[in-house]
């Protein structure tokens, strides 16, 4: 049976953004099936006691820009610690993803276009005809699918994949599951290796 990793995803979060290629790569290198569910993680933070950026204190706000830095020289990443277009509402984009994978088709790629937009380029993913121009860019019929994803289903859907990551203990974002095992952020991309190595090895 093969590995799954279970991946509570934030489009618009740059912790996401940094460890998306990573994850991607690591599930490719050991068979595992990667999971993809974007989450609304202002209805996490909620549940959960966190804050929302803009409400944290200055010193943490601050620390954020400090720690963004060091990880985009450590990983070689075009990064824009203070992208133009942030904060940003991410939810379409996210619905967007979930109809590519339930589509049957590669919603990591989507995904990781969508944060590179947010996060090297200075794009606006709340904007529609932006969104539109992402997807064609990445392959897809944006048109259709910025469309289709207008659905209660797809909404419901989301909701339900942030209900669930609640219930499982998630609270930041990005947050990869093996098992019942949570592994929070992309710092912690060197103990999910090693989880995937261990299952592997059984």
């Amino acid at each position: 049976m093969p590995l799954t990793i279970t991946y509570y995803a934030g489009i618009s979060s740059p912790w996401t953004y940094l460890g998306h290629e990573r994850i991607c790569q690591l599930a490719k290198k050991y068979n595992a099936i990667l999971h993809f569910k974007p989450i609304e993680f202002g209805t996490v933070f909620g549940k959960t006691g966190g804050l929302p950026l803009a409400k944290r204190a200055p010193e943490r706000q601050n620390y954020r820009f400090v720690e963004l830095d060091r990880w985009r020289k450590e990983l070689a990443i075009d990064l824009n610690p203070r992208p133009e277009y942030f904060p940003v509402a991410p939810d379409r984009a996210a619905l967007m993803c979930i109809l590519v994978e339930q589509e049957g088709h590669n919603e990591l790629a989507l995904a990781g276009a969508f944060m590179r937009a947010v996060w090297a380029e200075d794009r606006n993913v709340a904007d529609d005809n932006t969104l539109v121009e992402i997807t064609n860019q990445a392959g897809f019929d944006g048109k259709r699918l910025l469309n289709a994803s207008d659905s209660p289903e797809l909404r419901s859907l989301y909701e339900s994949y942030t209900n669930e990551a609640v219930e499982q203990g998630v609270f930041g974002a990005p947050s990869y599951v093996i098992g019942e095992e949570i592994f929070w952020g992309q710092d912690r991309l060197m103990f999910v290796e090693k989880k995937l190595k261990q299952e592997s090895e059984k």
